[in-house]
Order: C-alpha cells, then structure tokens, then sequence
C-alpha cells in the first residue's frame, strides 16, 4: 500500500457534515415509522387471538349442556396468530433494532457531549446491516418473545376456561373419572385431550424459558441490559 493511501486511511473522517447529520435524522425518522407501523401490526394479530378465544368462551359457557369443543378447537387458531404475530415480530425488531442504535450511538453521544464517537464505527455497523439486511432473531425466539409478552396468558386463560366448563357444568364435578368423561371429544378419550393440553401449555411454556435465557446470554455477551441491540 503506497504511502499516499496510507495517509487517507489514517485521515478517515470521524465526523458528519451538517447536510449528513440531517440525512441521518430523517433516516431514523423512517426507522421509526417503520418500526411503529410493524407495532401495530402485532397488536393487530394479538386482537384476534384474544377475540376468537373470547367467542370460544362465549360458545361453551353460553348453556350448561355446551360442549368445551370450542375451547379446544380455538388452541389451534392461537397457535396460528402466534406463528403469523412471531413473523412479523422479526421484521418489527430489525426496525426498531436500527432506530435503537442511532438512539444510542448517534443522537445520545451528541446530545451529551456533542461528540459522534465515530471512532468507534458504530455507523460502519449500521452501514453493514443496510447492505446485507438480516433477521436479528431466529424464529423459535420470537415465538418466545411474543409469548414472554401476550400469549402464555392467552394460553393460561384458554386452560384454565376447558378445566372450569368441565368442572362445573352441567353440574360440579365430584369425581375425577367424571372430569374425565367430560373431557371425551367425539372418539378422543378424555385422558389424552387432557395430556394433550398438558402438552400444548408445558410446550410453549419452555420455549418462553428458553427464550428468556437465550435472550439473558446475548445481552451479557454484548455487555447490554438489552438483547435487542443490532449485532
């Protein structure tokens, strides 16, 4: 390497024009929205997981001779939103990942002390995910986050609705071989519909355990209280 480029590497740029800084404000201005409009899109598909479950609920507790089908049946729609809500949820974090890095390392730095710190190459990071853009989270983490945050209380209240229609109605049950026979669907015997919600709760319970930990290793790994930091 001659000792004229030598000289230009040394003399990098640590600093941004004005014209630059305002290309920066309203590229965050964009992260923002964009991460604001995959907010509510996430709402969005928690809405419905709550709305079908509540006419679950309201179907086999609207008599007591209802069947607790519907509450069954319903898992299978929730299951559905959380898989449609965990996709979205890796689009939501890119956005919101880039919009939390400026935040950090572009308007804090100036704010405080009116220095960038470019010389840490935060924005050769930023630059780097623009040209090769990537999910920041595998999927089984954001099924865990999102049930970390709505759907293992969906999933508890969905159980603890088919245990309380199968316990009192038509009449409270006295016996468990009773509960049981309660629990029949169709040919399905009432012992393994239950050992399959057992199944479905301690199923994605775990991953929400796993996610929660795997979440706590990347963000001491990366010396963050936060593991949604771009990396």
């Amino acid at each position: 390497m001659s000792k004229k480029e030598s000289s230009d590497s040394a003399s990098e740029r640590k600093t941004l024009n004005a014209a630059e800084i305002g290309a920066v404000a309203h590229l965050y201005r964009g992260e923002v929205y964009r991460s604001t409009i995959w907010r509510t899109r996430l709402d969005t598909t928690t809405n419905w997981a709550v709305v079908t479950l509540g006419v679950a609920l309201s179907i086999s507790f609207a008599s007591p001779d209802a069947s607790p089908l519907p509450l069954v049946l319903v898992g299978v729609l929730i299951i559905l939103f959380l898989m449609l809500e965990a996709r979205r949820y890796r689009y939501f974090n890119v956005w919101r990942a880039r919009a939390r890095w400026l935040e950090t390392h572009f308007y804090a730095p100036l704010l405080y002390d009116g220095d960038l710190h470019m010389e840490e190459n935060w924005q050769k990071t930023l630059a780097h995910d623009y040209l090769k853009p990537r999910y920041h989270v595998g999927f089984l983490i954001a099924i865990g986050r999102r049930i970390r945050r709505n759907y293992l209380w969906i999933l508890l209240i969905q159980s603890l609705a088919f245990i309380g229609k199968i316990s009192v109605h038509p009449t409270p049950v006295s016996t468990l071989d009773e509960a049981m026979s309660r629990a029949d669907v169709g040919p399905l015997p009432g012992e393994l519909i239950i050992g399959i919600g057992l199944i479905y709760v301690l199923s994605w319970s775990a991953i929400a355990i796993w996610s929660y930990r795997e979440d706590g290793a990347r963000a001491q790994k990366r010396g963050t209280e936060s593991s949604d930091s771009m990396g």
